[in-house]
């Protein structure tokens, strides 16, 4: 096995992670770690060289895409609903006293 997870290891996580684990979960955590860190071992026996990292799983472009209005200004017709409206805007009763 590559790596070894120790019990204090177990015992800081499970104080970050705020878990109180009994024996028998300390052992179960403990093995599931070092699964994770062999098989990350494996994937570092993959020949990547040459490969640009992805900066996304998936294909995204023009994410910072112009802001266009679509709808246009319909301020007017909508303050024409308005029982009352001062300086552009609803005048609306006072909710907190």
């Amino acid at each position: 096995m590559a790596d070894r997870i120790s019990d204090d290891t177990i015992e800081y996580i499970g104080i970050l992670s705020k878990l109180e684990l009994d024996g028998l979960e300390k052992e179960s955590a403990k093995a599931d770690m070092e699964k994770m860190l062999a098989y990350i071992d494996r994937l570092n026996e993959l020949d990547t060289e040459g490969i640009e990292p992805m900066p996304h799983v998936f294909p995204i472009y023009n994410v910072f895409r112009s802001d266009e209005v679509e709808n246009g200004d319909e301020s007017a017709r909508t303050l024409a609903n308005a029982p009352v409206q001062k300086k552009g805007s609803f005048v609306v009763p006072k909710t907190i006293g």
